[in-house]
């Protein structure tokens, strides 16, 4: 198994679709890489995963907001195409397994982070990663 983790702001506001009656949670990941080329100047690198998180917990959806900072976790693909100038490029994929959001919540209207995501206590550390997985049960196994 490869496993693809990615911590990085979101492009755009993702997208719910229902595929064959499954849902599907679709955003992209811009991940920013700072650094020194060989000359010592200082270079930026920019790499986009494009995410499909297949859930019927779509609950967290509301809370994927373009510039919201999030942690992903899943399986990689990668697909090769020629683009508009012909030259060789890809594109890197992941199969969401889980998610979380990171940082306080996007407002939509400033672009700015508030600090904290509805349901909180006003005292809560808004750098607390909040799981897509926080609706499941907990197990009743002694172990």
């Amino acid at each position: 198994m490869i496993k693809l983790q990615i911590v990085g702001n979101l492009g755009k506001d993702c997208i719910v679709k229902e595929v064959n009656g499954k849902n599907v949670i679709n955003f992209s990941v811009a991940h920013t890489e700072r650094f020194k080329d060989a000359t010592g100047a200082q270079r930026e690198r920019t790499t986009w995963v494009e995410c499909a998180y297949w859930t019927d917990r779509t609950a967290i959806a509301p809370y994927l907001k373009k510039g919201q900072m999030v942690y992903a976790e899943g399986s990689p693909e990668a697909d090769g195409y020629m683009n508009k100038d012909n030259q060789a490029a890809a594109t890197l994929r992941m199969r969401v397994r889980d998610i979380q959001l990171l940082g306080g919540r996007v407002d939509n209207n400033s672009g700015s982070s508030v600090s904290s995501f509805p349901g909180q206590n006003s005292g809560a550390n808004v750098n607390t990663p909040v799981s897509a997985e926080m609706e499941e049960p907990a197990d009743d196994l002694p172990f």
